[in-house]
């Protein structure tokens, strides 16, 4: 057993966040020098916006797990860093169309680039990134590495449409909700982690491990969103609280206080989802607290934290290992 390994099982305990990307700090700056690289374009406007939303702040998590998943399960190339640079592409063209869809003014405390730059402009910089990652899959030729991103963008696409048809429908079920998670969030987690797999050539039941990990946590950790939209402060989420109300949003907190309130406290949520807006924000917060809705979803994104962890029981054990179970560990308990 490894060093590292073997003092956090001694102490019983999980590896810091920190000691995480410690671990792959060196990958990491690879992946942050291949990113502003690759963003460059001839078109100013485009390194403007490319700039603002890649380098504001956020955990790099999809990334990070492509990094982590490679080294796992015992990858010794450089393939991982391109792949980890293609997957933050991803995501950040999938943020820049999102805050044009939901009208958005913040994310991670800063101002979106569609309230700087205008929809317009937002919207081709993220067609710019999906295509500048195409590019960059081709040049890293593994057409499975091809298969998989096309189907995940394909997946994030529906997702999308998925959860317009359910803004502003109060009648929205947990189960269709949980859909929009998996196809929207948890399935560019899946990629991450079965990229790294899948690099490592590690066959087909290892691969299916590791993107059944990504999926667990990218559920799990949506679904801490949805708690923190509810219970956090807005300077620590990087957003105003009641924002997914307020788009007419009917999260997993909000099915729940609708399903166990009384008629009244339904009726009260069901105006608001239909309506969006933040009228009633401080009565519907009373409902969710007195239905426990925080409580159930808490324990919802516990459950998916749980089968991530048991996703990795055929990993070989190394630092690597302990990182993911980290993440895990980390999606339900964080307070950001």
């Amino acid at each position: 057993m490894h060093k590292l390994t073997e003092r956090y099982h001694s102490i019983g305990d999980f590896m810091k966040i920190e000691d995480v990307y410690a671990l792959i700090k060196s990958d990491m700056d690879a992946v942050n020098d291949t990113i502003k690289r690759r963003l460059s374009s001839e078109v100013v406007l485009i390194n403007q916006i490319g700039h603002h939303i890649v380098n504001s702040g956020g955990k790099r998590l999809r990334p990070v797990l492509v990094l982590l998943a490679a080294h796992a399960l015992g990858y010794r190339g450089e393939r991982h860093i391109d792949l980890a640079a293609i997957i933050e592409f991803i995501h950040t063209a999938t943020l820049l169309h999102d805050d044009v869809v939901d009208s958005s003014e913040q994310r991670r405390g800063q101002e979106t680039a569609n309230s700087l730059w205008g929809n317009e402009a937002s919207v081709l910089v993220g067609d710019f990134l999906y295509s500048r990652s195409f590019q960059m899959m081709v040049e890293v030729g593994n057409m499975r590495v091809m298969e998989i991103l096309a189907e995940t963008t394909n997946t994030i696409a529906e997702g999308e449409v998925l959860q317009l048809l359910n803004c502003h429908d109060a009648d929205t079920t947990e189960e269709r909700y949980i859909k929009v998670i998996h196809y929207k969030t948890a399935k560019l987690f899946e990629a991450a982690s079965r990229l790294g797999a899948v690099l490592s050539g590690s066959g087909p039941d290892l691969e299916q491990d590791m993107a059944s990990y990504g999926m667990y946590l990218g559920t799990a950790f949506q679904l801490v969103d949805d708690v923190l939209d509810y219970s956090a402060p807005g300077e620590e989420i990087g957003k105003n609280v009641g924002d997914d109300l307020a788009e007419g949003k009917p999260t997993l907190p909000l099915i729940h206080a609708m399903r166990n309130g009384t008629p009244e406290q339904a009726a009260l949520v069901r105006h608001a989802i239909e309506q969006g807006g933040l009228d009633e924000i401080d009565r519907i917060r009373e409902v969710i607290e007195t239905t426990d809705a925080i409580a159930y979803t808490a324990q919802a994104a516990r459950e998916e934290a749980e089968k991530a962890k048991a996703a990795l029981e055929r990993v070989p054990d190394s630092p690597y290992r302990e990182a993911l179970l980290t993440l895990a560990e980390f999606s339900v308990n964080r307070t950001y």
